[in-house]
């Protein structure tokens, strides 16, 4: 099979219990490291099919919170993305702490999305939490 299949690992220490396949997992260089032990790992946007009704009605709360979290975070990582512009254009490198601010709202971005567009009954945190992102590639075999 040509082309690649992408799917999306999430590592939190506190929750998520669907353990991904060994696979290969190409990271950043600053996150060369394993993770640690304590956590866990899950596939996201998995289908789950029991559902809470009484869920619906919390969700409308979270929906309103997380929108205001991530509507403010949104903003100022699109700043931080102008100014990453303007320090490539200039320093012909990137920033260490704007990347590290952009990556944050797309993790947290991600993190949310399954709660948000009623993929499972999990709520995640309301304010950003340290997540792993993590992109996988299947290996070819050479014979």
């Amino acid at each position: 099979m040509t082309g690649r299949h992408v799917s999306f690992g999430l590592t939190h220490a506190r929750r998520y219990t669907y353990p991904l396949p060994l696979c290969p997992i190409l990271m950043p260089e600053e996150m060369n490291t394993p993770a640690p032990k304590s956590s866990l790992q899950s596939q996201l946007f998995v289908y789950e099919r029991p559902a809470r009704r009484l869920e619906l009605l919390v969700r409308i709360l979270y929906w309103i919170l997380i929108g205001i979290v991530r509507w403010v975070y949104g903003l100022i990582a699109g700043i931080c993305l102008v100014i990453q512009w303007f320090v490539i254009l200039i320093l012909g490198r990137r920033s260490q702490g704007l990347s590290d601010f952009i990556r944050g709202y797309l993790e947290y971005y991600i993190h949310v999305t399954p709660y948000m567009y009623f993929m499972t009954d999990r709520r995640p945190d309301i304010m950003p939490v340290k997540v792993r992102i993590y992109e996988e590639f299947p290996v070819e075999e050479k014979t």
